[in-house]
């Protein structure tokens, strides 16, 4: 069947359950679609059979630029800088897990347009960053053609801030200035997501949905769609680490 819906995701079509079976998916290619079809993202183990190595290196080369004390094992490491946006850049290990060919091949497949990535966040720990949507963020024309995969660089428990999200949010409209009636020119703004959260948190109320948390191990990865709320918990320990990259496409 050709896609009349060209200007949507493939995984985020109402003919998804028709157009899907066109795509020659495998069983895990299927299971991983059908996830971020109907949950807006998916779990997946990374595919890199160098990913230790490129850990820890990856470790060794950022770690001093983030001014916290990783040898002492008691020190809080929330107080210092939380991320490095494009390490990419200087990292030949953060660009190969940002451009890795199968993740690529995949995400291209699944959305139906060539995937490329565009920006890299590396963490030593969690975000804490309140629940959002990446679409206030990076925006597509057409829209919904821009996902995430954040990948876990150790094993997360549930006392190191771990990833939250709110499954089935990414079906949600997109917020605009329009959407919620706010005049964006002249306005105040300290953050783009801020003056979205009371419409996802009633959104949130309404549904009645329920935040889950991802307690990864690590060199597992998920994948979500450019819609989905989601965000860092709190972090609970302030000794522990919680080392992760985030990859934008």
């Amino acid at each position: 069947m050709t896609n009349p819906l060209p200007g949507l995701p493939l995984i985020e079509s109402p003919l998804f359950s028709v157009l899907k079976g066109g795509l020659e998916l495998t069983t895990e290619e299927e299971r991983i679609a059908v996830d971020l079809h109907e949950k807006g993202y998916a779990v997946i183990d990374f595919p890199d059979t160098e990913l230790d190595a490129r850990i820890e290196r990856v470790k060794a080369d950022l770690g001093p630029r983030y001014g916290i004390n990783f040898d002492d094992l008691d020190s809080d490491k929330k107080h210092a800088e939380r991320r490095i946006q494009d390490a990419w850049v200087f990292s030949e290990d953060v660009r190969a897990i940002a451009a890795n060919q199968a993740i690529l091949d995949l995400l291209s497949k699944l959305w139906g347009r060539r995937a490329f990535p565009f920006q890299t966040l590396n963490f030593p720990v969690g975000t804490e960053q309140a629940a959002h949507s990446d679409a206030v963020h990076f925006s597509s024309l057409p829209e919904r053609f821009m996902c995430g995969v954040w990948l876990a660089m150790e094993d997360i428990g549930p006392d190191a801030g771990p990833l939250l999200y709110y499954p089935g949010s990414h079906r949600w409209p997109i917020m605009t200035n329009g959407l919620i009636g706010r005049r964006g020119f002249g306005g105040e703004l300290d953050s783009a997501q801020t003056p979205y959260e009371a419409v996802w948190g009633a959104l949130v109320e309404a549904h009645g949905l329920q935040i889950e948390q991802f307690h990864a191990r690590k060199g597992q990865a998920l994948i979500w769609c450019s819609n989905l709320l989601h965000g860092g918990s709190p972090q609970i320990d302030p000794r522990l680490t919680r080392w992760s990259q985030v990859t934008h496409y």
